[in-house]
C-alpha cells in the first residue's frame, strides 16, 4: 500500500515482517460480571512507539489500558511484555507506569519530593535520587519551579510535573490514561507537542488513551479505533483518515460525506456507482466489488469543491441548495441539500480574505470531488 499523508518520521517497525512487537495482547477478553469490556482482542505494539487508543467511553481502551499495567486482570487470554508473560505479576513489579488525568500529585509535598516519590520508594540512594530528580526537572523545564507546591502550579506545569515523576523510574512503557484532559485547548494543544518530543528523546514506548481524535491523530505513530471491547482498525494517523476501513472508523474520525449506493461497473481501474442521492459516482478502486453489491463511498467535505456553477472539468458533480454556512475563521463550511433530502458538507480553505465566488443561503450549488478524492466501503 503507498504511504498516505505526510510522513511523521522512518519509524516503522509495524512495516517489517522480521520485527518483533513490543506488547502483545492475545485473545484478551475481560468481562464484569455480564458486561464485556474487552472481547476476544489481539494488538502489537512495537518498543519506542507512541501508540493511541481512541475510542468513545465505554468501548473498553482504559480497560486495556487496567489490564497492562496490572490493575485489572484478563478473564482470558495473554498480555505479553517484551517476551514476558504478565499473568500473575502485579503492578509494582511490572516495568510500567501509568500516568492518570487527574495527575495524583501529593499536595504536601513539593515538585522535586513528588518526583523522588517513587525513586525512594524503590530504595534508591540519595545522590542517585538528588541526580534523577534534577535531570527529570531540565527535562520538563521546572526547575526554577522545584519547591513549589502543586497548588501553587499551573494545570500545564502540574501536569509536566506528573509526566517526570511517571518517567523518573525509567519504565519500559509509560501508559497515560486521558493525560490532557484536564488542560484548556490551548495550552492540550502546545502539550501534544512536548509530550511528542519528551518521548522522542527518552526512547520510551507510550501508550495513551484518548477519546479526543485531535489528540490522537497529532501524537500517535498508530491508532487503534476501538468500539465495544473491539478493534476496528489499527493504522497510522493518514491511513486511518483517507483510507477508513469501514463506515464506522470513517464516521468516527472527522467529518465525512457517505453516498450508498451499488456498483454499476468498472472499467480502467474505476468503479461506477449508482448512488441513492440520484447521480453517478466514478471512484478510483483496484479492487471493485462486483456488480449490484451495495457499497458506500466516504469522502471528507475538505475534498469537495462548492461552487455557483459546474466546473466544466469535473469527474463527479451534483447540484444542491446551500442550507446552511459556519464560518470558523480558517476555513467555512457549507452544509448542500441535495434532491434527495441528503446534506453534503464542504469545507472551504479561506486563503484569501475575500471570495470571487460569494455563496450564501438558499443559492443553488455545484458540489465537485475527483476521482481519486474518497474510498470505496463495504461495509
Amino acid at each position: 500500500m503507498k504511504s498516505l499523508g505526510s510522513i511523521r518520521r522512518t519509524f516503522a517497525p509495524w512495516t517489517n515482517a522480521e520485527a518483533k512487537p513490543f506488547i502483545t495482547f492475545e485473545n484478551v477478553t475481560k468481562t464484569f460480571g455480564d458486561f464485556t469490556a474487552v472481547d476476544n482482542l489481539s494488538l502489537t505494539i512495537y518498543e519506542r512507539e507512541f501508540f493511541a487508543l481512541l475510542g468513545a467511553s465505554g468501548c473498553g481502551k482504559s480497560t486495556l489500558l487496567r489490564m497492562l499495567a496490572g490493575f485489572e486482570e484478563p478473564t482470558s487470554g495473554r498480555i505479553l511484555l517484551d517476551g514476558q508473560d504478565l499473568a500473575g505479576i502485579p503492578p509494582y513489579r511490572r516495568p510500567v507506569n501509568m500516568m492518570f488525568q487527574s495527575y495524583a500529585l501529593f499536595p504536601h509535598m513539593n515538585v522535586e519530593k513528588n518526583i523522588a516519590f517513587g525513586l525512594k520508594q524503590d530504595g534508591m540512594p540519595k545522590a542517585e535520587i538528588e541526580k534523577r530528580v534534577a535531570d527529570m526537572l531540565k527535562l520538563v523545564k521546572l526547575e526554577q519551579f522545584a519547591k513549589r507546591k502543586p497548588h501553587q502550579l499551573s494545570g500545564g506545569q502540574r501536569q509536566r510535573v506528573a509526566l517526570a515523576r511517571s518517567v523518573a523510574k525509567r519504565p519500559k512503557v509509560l501508559l497515560l490514561d486521558e493525560p490532557l484532559g484536564a488542560l484548556d485547548k490551548k495550552l492540550r494543544e502546545e502539550t501534544q507537542f512536548e509530550l511528542m518530543d519528551l518521548q522522542q528523546d527518552l526512547g520510551l514506548t507510550f501508550m495513551v488513551v484518548t477519546h479526543d481524535q485531535e489528540e490522537a491523530m497529532t501524537m500517535a505513530d498508530r491508532i487503534a479505533i476501538m468500539d465495544k471491547g473491539e478493534v476496528m482498525q489499527v493504522a497510522t494517523p493518514a491511513e486511518i483518515y483517507e483510507a477508513p476501513s469501514s463506515r464506522f472508523v470513517a464516521d468516527f474520525v472527522g467529518s465525512v460525506n457517505l453516498f450508498e449506493g451499488k456498483v454499476a461497473g468498472q472499467d480502467a481501474g474505476r468503479v461506477k456507482i449508482a448512488t441513492a442521492s440520484g447521480f453517478d459516482i466514478q471512484a478510483e478502486e483496484s479492487a471493485a466489488p462486483p456488480a449490484g453489491e451495495t457499497v458506500w463511498y466516504a469522502v471528507r467535505p475538505e475534498k469537495i469543491r462548492i461552487s455557483s456553477q459546474r466546473p466544466e472539468t469535473a469527474v463527479n458533480a451534483v447540484e444542491g441548495e446551500v442550507w446552511d454556512i459556519g464560518y470558523l475563521g480558517d476555513m467555512t463550511v457549507y452544509n448542500v441539500k441535495l434532491a434527495n433530502g441528503q446534506i453534503v458538507r464542504s469545507s472551504q480553505l479561506n486563503a484569501h480574505r475575500t471570495t470571487a465566488d460569494p455563496l450564501t443561503w438558499n443559492d443553488r450549488a455545484w458540489l465537485a470531488f475527483p476521482a481519486d478524492a474518497g474510498v470505496v466501503l463495504t461495509r
